[in-house]
């Protein structure tokens, strides 16, 4: 198992959920894990691919180069980020025409993109590199509280590419949040999409299938939600008044980043995690 992983976080994090990277730093640190920041790494070029690819491609291959300095496979936080750098890897690995124009791009920049490393979630990182066992292992206060899991599109799809989990029926996120003790509990459309992507299109199409997703959970009776990519936990958890008052309905449901559930479980408190900033009220003390 490899213990140390080349770190990017994206854009949304830092600028919207900065306590989504605080409690990721915080229960890698426990887990032994040695997360390496890579510095002005930039966008992963997500919003770029169906515009212009080879942009795109360079702007991905620029930070994956990154990691290939430092020898080390890269650990990535946001759904988006996961699949828009893992299929720009292995598009240039499998494709060595494409590989040759994005490099000639990046050699006005000084990079190269050799092919050396592989892209990871996080949530991959921990399920398969490090184990569930293990996740256990580290847990000292085990909590008692029903959990909706949010996977979210891009962990899983396109399938045939990313090739993680069972996209049809997932049991990752779902394994990881029951390691802390908490119940994992399953909902009508479990895999819907949070709405995210169609936000600036249409913000009542996104708003009605969030509003949608929410409602399923709390009829499930779920106490809290958790996601594992940023901008889904920025729909679920900072629209979520806004949704309310667009749909004239109340879920007040708490929705929280895995590593935050982690975290509360490994014994780290409420503030350690940033949990004060997380915009529906959430009271671990009731777990």
């Amino acid at each position: 198992m490899n213990n140390k992983y080349a770190y990017f976080i994206g854009c949304t994090t830092p600028f919207r959920v900065s306590n989504y990277d605080l409690s990721t730093r915080k229960i890698m640190d426990k887990l032994g894990i040695e997360l390496v920041d890579i510095p002005d790494a930039g966008c992963c070029g997500l919003y770029y691919e169906l515009v212009n690819e080879l942009t795109y491609l360079s702007m991905a291959a620029r930070i994956i180069s990154m990691a290939e300095d430092l020898k080390l496979d890269l650990m990535v936080v946001c759904n988006g980020c996961n699949g828009s750098l893992f299929r720009a890897n292995r598009k240039l690995k499998q494709n060595h025409e494409l590989r040759d124009e994005v490099n000639e791009i990046l050699s006005e920049f000084g990079r190269e993109f050799k092919g050396t490393i592989e892209v990871k979630h996080y949530i991959k990182v921990l399920w398969e590199d490090l184990g569930v066992d293990k996740i256990k292992d580290a847990v000292t206060k085990p909590l008692n509280v029903k959990v909706a899991a949010h996977y979210g599109c891009h962990l899983l799809k396109p399938s045939e590419e990313l090739e993680f989990d069972n996209p049809k029926e997932p049991v990752s996120l779902d394994q990881l949040i029951e390691a802390t003790g908490a119940k994992s509990i399953d909902y009508y459309d479990k895999l819907l999409c949070c709405g995210g992507y169609v936000l600036a299109a249409d913000k009542n199409v996104a708003y009605t299938m969030t509003g949608e997703k929410l409602k399923n959970v709390k009829n499930a009776g779920a106490d809290i939600m958790v996601t594992n990519c940023p901008f889904c936990h920025v729909m679920y958890d900072a629209n979520q008044r806004a949704i309310e008052n667009e749909l004239e309905k109340k879920f007040g449901i708490p929705i929280l980043h895995y590593p935050q559930l982690l975290g509360l479980a490994m014994g780290y408190t409420p503030r350690d995690l940033g949990l004060e900033q997380n915009r529906v009220r959430v009271d671990p003390g009731k777990w």
